[in-house]
């Protein structure tokens, strides 16, 4: 014993030290099942309720405008130019001189077919009293029918002739108008295509063209897909067109600004382009202030459809999969299940849920990328906080401006 202490610790410190490695073997295991045991909480997710409801339907596509009435303005006589008398590039009224030729020799054969009536009248009257004598001379049988006939054909050929003749005047005179050249329309002009001093003949007639501003046409395409897409739609009752089929245009700027004035559709191609495979639709939209000019691209964004009972879920609420697009839908068990669905086009920040989702669900918005089948969930309600955004089809910016911030 005495060896023992002398050789290092006691024999009843040996003892305690091996009863305290004892209990720690013991404990460890005990706290390191307890530390496995233990759950996370539930995570916390953003849920919108589903309601179905009509969802006005905004369409939009790439146009160009084009003048409603673009005028060609000729010269229809030949003669000198004598001088341009518009300003090249504004804006002409109806009525309004824009050329002016040389009207001196239009005025000259004026005088001479105005000679030449005065000329035919004087013997259409003198036929007339030649006839007058012999008429009563014939009934007296003083002169024979032959004489009564000569005089006859003489005075209906005097009145052909002075007829004749006074059409030649009035030639004269619409020869000596057409040398002052108005505009028919109103419109923007372009630039002149004949200096002054060219003579002008039927080769270089063409002297400017007028473009009528309003009603300004705005052309833009659909293409067959498209059409297609919408028919198959509407026979599924998951679009419905305005009654008549009478669509508002709303005409949007290349800064973003809205054309003041809406117009309808007025025209459509009857058949498909060949080479492009779209199909051209025309409306008329009023321009009195001449925003709009010809050629210019915009916008053209078609209103009055409606998707009746429609489902709107915000775009991060849709994910893509494997097999397709899907969405987290909460039970009453605050459990999470992975709802495959059929998405149909974008509104605004939305996405149209054609199929897999029903009036009264819970979708899942924000907190769905961990999310696994059969998860439990915290939620709270979307639109609390930065979560307020487009459900039911009204933007985050529209519910922003509207709540003031």
């Amino acid at each position: 014993m005495e060896q023992g202490c002398q050789q290092g610790f006691p024999w009843h410190a040996r003892f305690v030290t091996i009863g305290v490695i004892i209990a720690a073997a013991l404990l460890l295991p005990a706290c390191t099942k307890q530390k496995k045991t233990s759950t996370p909480p539930p995570p916390a997710v953003t849920v919108m309720d589903i309601v179905q409801k009509d969802v006005p339907v905004v369409a939009e596509y790439v146009a160009q405008t084009q003048s409603s009435r673009l005028v060609n303005i000729q010269a229809r006589v030949s003669g000198f130019l004598d001088k341009r008398m518009y300003t090249e590039g504004s804006v002409v009224k109806q009525g309004q001189v824009l050329f002016q030729m040389d009207p001196k020799p239009f005025k000259v054969q004026l005088d001479q077919a105005r000679a030449a009536l005065a000329k035919q009248a004087a013997a259409l009257e003198t036929a007339r009293l030649n006839l007058a004598r012999i008429k009563p001379l014939t009934e007296q049988n003083a002169l024979s029918r032959k004489d009564l006939d000569d005089a006859t054909g003489q005075y209906q050929s005097a009145a052909a002739a002075t007829e004749q003749a006074k059409a030649q005047v009035e030639t004269a005179k619409l020869n000596l108008s057409y040398t002052t050249i108005t505009s028919p329309v109103t419109g923007v002009s372009s630039s002149a295509r004949q200096t002054d001093g060219t003579y002008i003949n039927p080769q270089n007639s063409l002297l400017t063209t007028v473009a009528v501003l309003s009603p300004m046409w705005v052309n833009f395409s659909l293409s067959e897909n498209e059409m297609q897409k919408y028919r198959d739609q509407v026979a599924k009752g998951l679009l419905r067109f305005p009654k008549g089929e009478r669509f508002t245009v709303e005409v949007v700027l290349v800064d973003g600004s809205i054309h003041p004035y809406t117009g309808e559709i007025t025209f459509a191609e009857p058949s498909y382009n060949a080479q492009t495979g779209t199909f051209l639709i025309r409306a008329s939209v009023n321009n009195p202030a001449g925003i709009l000019r010809p050629n210019q691209y915009v916008r053209a964004r078609l209103k009055g459809s409606v998707r009746p009972k429609a489902i709107l879920v915000p775009q991060r609420a849709v994910q893509q999969g494997s097999k397709g697009h899907f969405v987290w839908v909460v039970d009453k068990e605050n459990k999470v299940e992975q709802r495959p669905v059929v998405v149909g086009d974008w509104q605004g920040d939305d996405w149209f849920i054609f199929e897999g989702l029903k009036n009264g669900e819970k979708v899942v918005t924000d907190g769905g990328l961990t999310l696994r089948p059969g998860m439990s969930v915290t939620t709270k309600p979307y639109g609390t906080g930065q979560e307020a955004g487009a459900a039911g089809g009204v933007s985050s910016k529209a519910e922003a401006a509207k709540s003031g911030k």
